[in-house]
């Protein structure tokens, strides 16, 4: 399937929702720019998409208001409907989907002996004398998925030289056009290193496939893989799982909030509390360590106040 493919069949549905449904003009809008924007996000693949190239576009959409995601997701679920109704496809994959109209669930956590699983089947496969491209090429995405919180997007579209052997850290520019100073630890850069010696020195891209680089969907599969060789359901795995233990693992070791904001890229602090989590342990430990009247001593709630 090609975008030109896509187009055809999107423009076929936007004239039967104003032939058929009475669409207004704002709606057609609105599904024309929502779907074209998945089409190409899917590389052209809208209208052939299975239930795994959804879940990881609706993957890109967790940061997005809940009425955005409503909106978004009943596009495609009324496109999918269509095919299926006139016949363009034997299936119906809108399940797949986020259902319109409910809150966005809470983001899935990893434990860290979760990820040091992931980690250990990484290790014994580059263990080996001769490493294979493919295990040296995973144990820098995943390096970089954890040890810096990166999006899928700005993953797999990293420039071949953006992450250097003595600098520990990169300028990447995020969404909107947002410039962020992202941590990169010194297992990061080791991995990439590793990994760059398989990349050609004139291509464009640290991670490339094809005539491109290696896409959203294909990471997504390639860390639920990963999962299910490491005993992990891959179902509470994807590359946004990963990129959240980074942030709830920082912050229970100690991170600043407003630090994790910068580094994750969030507009809004708000996002940043919203994918991230402290266990009521570590509250209890805050407020024992760090509350001005720890140094006091614990106050007996029954002792008789003078």
């Amino acid at each position: 399937m090609t975008i030109g493919q896509d187009r055809a069949l999107i423009e076929r549905f936007l004239e039967m929702l104003a032939a058929e449904a009475g669409a207004a003009a704002n709606t057609i809008a609105a599904y024309r720019s929502d779907l074209s924007l998945a089409s190409a996000t899917l590389d052209g693949g809208l209208s052939t998409a299975g239930a795994v190239q959804l879940q990881a576009l609706a993957e890109d959409w967790r940061a997005l208001a809940r009425s955005t995601v409503a909106r978004k997701s009943a596009a495609l679920r009324r496109f999918y409907a269509f095919l299926a109704d006139e016949g363009h496809r034997a299936d119906d994959p809108g399940k797949a989907l986020p259902r319109p109209g409910t809150a966005r669930p809470l983001p899935k956590v990893l434990s860290h002996a979760d990820v040091d699983r992931l980690f250990a089947v990484i290790a014994e496969r580059c263990a080996v004398e001769r490493p294979s491209p493919g295990d040296l090429r995973l144990a820098a995405l995943v390096e970089l998925l954890y040890g810096s919180g990166l999006r899928a997007t700005e993953l797999v579209g990293l420039p071949r030289n953006a992450i250097h052997p003595d600098r520990p850290y990169l300028i990447l520019r995020g969404k909107g056009g947002r410039e962020r100073l992202v941590p990169i630890s010194d297992r990061a850069r080791a991995a990439v290193a590793a990994w760059r010696t398989h990349v050609a020195a004139a291509t464009a891209w640290l991670f490339p496939s094809g005539r491109s680089h290696l896409s959203r969907v294909r990471l997504y599969q390639l860390v639920k893989v990963l999962a299910a060789d490491a005993g992990i359901p891959p179902d509470r795995v994807s590359p946004h799982v990963l990129r959240h233990a980074f942030a709830t693992h920082l912050l229970a070791g100690g991170a600043d909030l407003r630090a994790l904001q910068s580094m994750l890229g969030h507009a809004d602090i708000a996002t940043t509390e919203i994918y991230t989590h402290v266990d009521a342990s570590r509250l209890v430990e805050l407020v024992n360590t760090r509350h001005p009247l720890a140094d006091t001593g614990r106050v007996d709630a029954g002792a008789r106040r003078p």
